[in-house]
């Protein structure tokens, strides 16, 4: 009987060969000037094409969202030309692949915005930390708050890039709503403290993300459609004071929708008092991933307990590109370098070994 992890399942309206997914992951190795994906961007998800669906690394819906340079976007035309060759290089290596879609909200600097502008939030309160720029570290700014007007244009910009994403030749989008990027400032109570329909309570503060995912449905159609949430991060000070009434209501909602999966960020060492998972599955009865630094017998484990339909992996598929054969053999891992995670170029991105290639070098034995 092979593994759980390794058995086909539905996701959406795609017919998945395996369970193991590949988590997004930002590289920052696309052009730095026009954060246009370069040759090597298509070589790095094509080899990782076994893979049951690759989950893009987030990219920048506007100009207005910059993060570090060689970080990816998919707001103009050149932009979509670019994409083209990867989800080619997918597909003709049997693959499957969404776009991950984010803005940064308060994460951005203005050192990297146009016109030196300040980044922009639901409400005027800087993250807690501090952000790589040019000049160093820098503490991240305090942001502008949004106008209501200003709202409808970001969700706007969400939808013309899901718009993008289908003509560059993606199978679906990610809806990023984790991490403490702009979706997620909206969502928690921490970072939102507006006093309109976009806070308050728990409806209003989901209003951004729903808005956005009825747009990216409306575009692609539901089945084509995810959404990352990440209840247990804390990093840059975002919090809410009720995490399991907060995404009790974004997760009936998204059911209501019947949008393809549900990606929760919940490693497997949080405290199964605390873990999400089970209420959220009640709630929402499509796909569920879980990511969080699972290994292959942890995510068995997941899978076999019912906790998640999926797994998704990150660390492991930077420095294993062939992780399905891996894991399928039981086979020696690979491991990250991780100096080169976000700088350089092939190095550390494209040229860690397949498992093929080990063998092929092994001297013979008499």
């Amino acid at each position: 009987m092979s593994s759980p992890l390794h058995q086909s399942a539905a996701l959406g309206a795609l017919s998945l060969p395996n369970r193991i997914i590949m988590a997004p992951l930002g590289r920052a190795r696309s052009d730095h000037d026009n954060r246009q994906p370069l040759p090597r961007v298509r070589t790095y998800y094509e080899q990782r094409a076994s893979a049951g669906l690759i989950i893009s690394e987030a990219t920048h819906v506007s100009a207005e969202s910059v993060s570090r340079p060689g970080g990816s976007a998919i707001h103009d035309d050149a932009q979509v030309e670019a994409w083209k060759p990867v989800t080619k290089a997918v597909h003709d290596a049997g693959g499957r692949i969404f776009q991950q879609l984010f803005h940064l909200g308060r994460k951005a600097h203005s050192s990297r915005l146009p016109g030196n502008a300040l980044p922009v939030a639901p409400s005027a309160i800087a993250a807690v930390g501090e952000v790589p720029t040019a000049d160093g570290l820098q503490p991240f700014p305090v942001p502008r708050a949004l106008s209501r007007d200003e709202i409808a244009q970001r969700v706007n910009d969400f939808r013309l890039a899901v718009r993008n994403s289908g003509r560059a030749g993606f199978d679906g989008v990610e809806i990023h709503g984790a991490n403490g990027y702009l979706i997620d400032q909206f969502l928690r109570d921490g970072s939102n403290q507006r006093d309109d329909d976009y806070g308050g309570s728990v409806e209003n503060r989901a209003r951004f993300l729903l808005e956005i995912v009825d747009g990216a449905i409306a575009e692609l159609g539901a089945a084509r459609v995810g959404v990352r949430i990440s209840p247990h991060f804390a990093v840059d000070g975002i919090s809410d004071s009720d995490p399991v009434a907060l995404y009790s209501h974004v997760a009936r909602e998204l059911q209501a929708r019947a949008i393809a999966y549900l990606h929760l960020i919940e490693p497997d060492a949080i405290a199964p008092q605390k873990r999400l998972a089970p209420r959220l599955r009640e709630l929402f009865k499509g796909a569920l991933i879980l990511a969080g630094e699972f290994d292959q017998d942890s995510a068995q484990r997941a899978i076999e307990q019912g906790r998640a339909d999926f797994v998704a992996f990150g660390r492991l598929f930077i420095a294993n590109p062939d992780l399905v054969a891996r894991f399928r053999q039981r086979a020696a891992l690979n491991s990250a370098d991780e100096a080169s995670f976000y700088v350089g170029g092939d190095q550390g991105y494209i040229d860690y070994p397949f498992l093929q290639d080990l063998r092929s070098k092994q001297p013979l034995t008499a």
